[in-house]
């Protein structure tokens, strides 16, 4: 569990940082080509939830949603029947991504964006990434092995 937390620390770190020096160095709207075909730099306010969805009169709502759900995989985490690694990595990938992303909501009204990808629409950034990865990760968890180990089980009866 402390791992889980470390990392989900590291995640909002790493998710900050970016999005604090594509701020100082780019302007609002701007794009820079890093892979050509691939991988642009595009400069985004966010004022929405995932893929834009909504707009700035739900950032309430929002918020509030991001901090049940981390609270809630929070609480999972010191949870007996919740000892495997993979729910540990996909809950500090879903935590740290929503922290960073919290924190953008919380301070300036809206998310940072800024990873174009060819292949994939929508402007993002590293915490929308790791908050994907993460519930594909709890996804994967909950068909395959949650309540497929005896010792981890609760058995209370």
């Amino acid at each position: 569990m402390i791992i889980s937390i470390i990392s989900a620390i590291l995640i909002v770190i790493l998710d900050q940082i970016s999005k604090w020096l594509i701020v100082a160095n780019m302007n609002l709207g701007e794009s820079i080509n890093v892979i050509p075909g691939l991988l642009d730099f595009t400069y985004f306010h966010n004022d929405g939830m995932a893929l834009g969805i909504g707009s700035s009169a739900f950032r309430w709502v929002f918020i509030i949603i991001t901090v049940l759900i981390c609270g809630v995989l929070i609480y999972l985490m010191s949870r007996p029947q919740y000892k495997n690694k993979l729910f540990f990595a996909a809950t500090a990938c879903v935590v740290g991504g929503g922290i960073g992303n919290l924190i953008d909501r919380v301070f300036n009204g809206y998310v940072v964006d800024f990873l174009a990808l060819s292949f994939f629409p929508p402007v993002c950034n590293i915490a929308d990434y790791f908050i994907t990865a993460g519930t594909v990760m709890l996804m994967v968890y909950i068909v395959f092995y949650y309540g497929k180990n005896p010792k981890t089980t609760n058995k209370a009866e």
